[in-house]
């Protein structure tokens, strides 16, 4: 898919993680998301400290296979999550479920926010593909999506900022297996 104007604004992710072809990297920066589809989830791990990891549950039917298909095309998908310490009790939520980001076959690390002060950050989580193509996300103040809940761009210096930045966090980042919260 050409990435024209047209393509940025109105291509499902789903369509330009088809059109990536070596890498797609996520940098999360929040302490705390409220998106809808994970709601029952998270509310059901808040009463029974368990996360259900069955990936026929919430939002994973509709992400599993596009990873699976992206990391069978060769691409490196990589996830890293800048946290504060001790952890919200929705980032002790993503930690339990992200052995399903893993079995899809992503690379997810986690860093303590403490550890990414000298870090050049932009101000929103993103998506860069193939280091060509940021999406960056929208939140409303309380987590969920805003309105106008992503925002693209192939500007080459957007792009540089967030592999930058993702490479520096990456690179600090502890591995998921290795990476043990420390809640409140």
């Amino acid at each position: 898919m050409p990435l024209n104007a047209q393509a940025l604004n109105t291509a499902t992710f789903a369509e330009l993680l088809a059109d990536t072809h070596r890498t797609a990297v996520h940098l999360e920066m929040r302490d705390v998301y409220a998106v809808g589809d994970e709601r029952e989830d998270f509310e059901a791990f808040l009463r029974t400290g368990v996360a259900n990891l069955d990936p026929a549950r919430s939002f994973w039917p509709r992400w599993i296979p596009l990873v699976k298909d992206a990391v069978s095309r060769g691409v490196v998908m990589r996830r890293a999550r800048i946290v504060s310490e001790p952890v919200t009790d929705y980032i002790r939520y993503e930690h339990a479920i992200t052995p399903l980001n893993l079995q899809a076959g992503e690379d997810v690390r986690w860093l303590p926010r403490r550890h990414a002060c000298d870090i050049a950050l932009p101000g929103n989580d993103f998506w860069l593909l193939d280091e060509r193509l940021v999406q960056f996300h929208h939140f409303t103040g309380t987590g969920d999506w805003a309105t106008d809940g992503k925002e693209r761009t192939t500007d080459p210096a957007a792009v540089a900022l967030c592999a930058a930045a993702f490479e520096a966090v990456w690179e600090r980042g502890i591995p998921h297996e290795k990476y043990t919260v420390q809640a409140l």
